[in-house]
């Protein structure tokens, strides 16, 4: 069936259907990543936005339940040049069409995919629009004019689990070498969790509890964690007031002393963090998705290569805060990408240490946060 793939600025390609009939609106962005679609599509972070795989073949490992990062797809549409005819795969439970047809996500092949990505790299990320239904740009263009951008929208609120539960699952066969689990307790604030971050926190210690992103901050404390996580999520950080405010009362209790527990921010919540620090947000051009983006420490001069998936940065410029360092830039563009305060037991990175899809590179951020609960006394 015939689909076409519209953006706001007029540019458009024709192509295929071939997951769900229909039509889908929201901020286009590219995907550098080799492997991994099926992270991809289920990670929350891309809630709000359409995935513009730059690999040309995609699919050709069909789908199993083990690798996804949410119990659904979460992506707006998927774009691709072209489907794999075949799925070989020993673990695969059936193909990457019909898991697209099952969570009702509408995608496009046989496109240029490189002539998109040349252009969302020339204009930036914008909105977009997939119909296997109407083909007059006109009728797209009101259509998209019509459409909200993820700038100053809340989409914590759509991925966030709505109660508190505790994950069980570790790294299992993931695993690069055993360990000996922590006595810990690590409250997760849920903005947009992938399955992976959970995953690797039960590796290193006992209990890891999940709690929705508008728990109150004495609700979250009554578990008596070792360590908080404000974790990854999709969207423009500065809409998602409420977990802002919910750092910005740990933060205070940790200065006043009146807390002891160690504090990670993901992606999501690294700019959290940043803004409740003071900072503004910036949105990036046309963001950072894939898994080879390098970025080195600079405090140690190392370098390691990461997975990303963010479109807003928080510049260390805006950030009043004293005590709050940069740790690590992104050697692409020099964004920020990593930091931690010099007295309070706080830290956070722009990038992925999960490495859901990714290199293992960044997995040692864990076990630093570990160490910082280890060390709170």
């Amino acid at each position: 069936m015939k689909a076409i793939i519209y953006l706001e600025d007029g540019f458009f390609l024709e192509g295929s259907s071939f997951g769900q009939e229909g039509e889908t609106i929201g901020e286009v962005v590219f995907n550098t990543s080799m492997t991994g679609y099926e992270e991809i599509l289920t990670d929350p972070s891309y809630k709000g936005q359409m995935v513009c795989m730059t690999y040309p073949l995609i699919g050709n490992y069909g789908i199993n339940r083990q690798d996804v990062e949410s119990k659904k797809a979460r992506v707006e549409g998927l774009i691709i040049k072209e489907k794999s005819r075949i799925v070989s795969n020993w673990r695969a439970q059936e193909s990457l069409e019909d898991y697209l047809k099952e969570h009702n996500v509408v995608a496009i092949e046989d496109v240029d995919t490189r002539a998109l990505t040349k252009r969302l790299r020339e204009k930036g990320a914008m909105k977009g629009i997939i119909s296997t239904e109407v083909f007059s740009e006109a009728a797209l263009r009101e259509k998209l004019n019509a459409a909200p951008s993820i700038v100053g929208v809340d989409l914590v609120k759509e991925v966030s689990c709505k109660q508190t539960y505790e994950w069980q699952e570790d790294l299992g066969l993931r695993r690069l070498e055993e360990v000996t689990r922590k006595a810990f307790t690590v409250v997760v604030i849920d903005c947009g969790v992938k399955f992976s971050i959970l995953r690797n926190l039960k590796e290193l210690v006992n209990k890891v509890i999940v709690v929705p992103a508008k728990t109150k901050p004495e609700d979250i404390l009554k578990h008596k964690p070792d360590g908080i996580v404000f974790s990854n999520g999709p969207g423009d950080p500065e809409a998602v007031t409420y977990v802002i405010e919910t750092a910005k009362e740990f933060i205070a209790r940790l200065k006043a002393k009146e807390l002891n527990t160690a504090i990670l921010g993901i992606c999501l919540g690294h700019q959290i963090l940043g803004l409740a620090f003071g900072g503004k947000a910036q949105k990036l051009k046309f963001g950072h998705h894939g898994g080879n983006h390098p970025v080195k420490d600079v405090l140690t001069g190392k370098i390691d290569i990461t997975a990303q998936n963010h479109n807003f940065v928080i510049p260390p410029e805006t950030i009043p805060e004293k005590g709050l360092i940069q740790t690590h830039i992104n050697l692409y563009d020099q964004s920020p990408e990593g930091s931690q305060h010099e007295t309070l037991p706080i830290f956070s990175v722009q990038y992925h240490p999960e490495s859901g899809p990714g290199p293992f590179d960044a997995r040692y951020v864990f076990g630093k946060f570990v160490t910082l609960m280890a060390g709170r006394a």
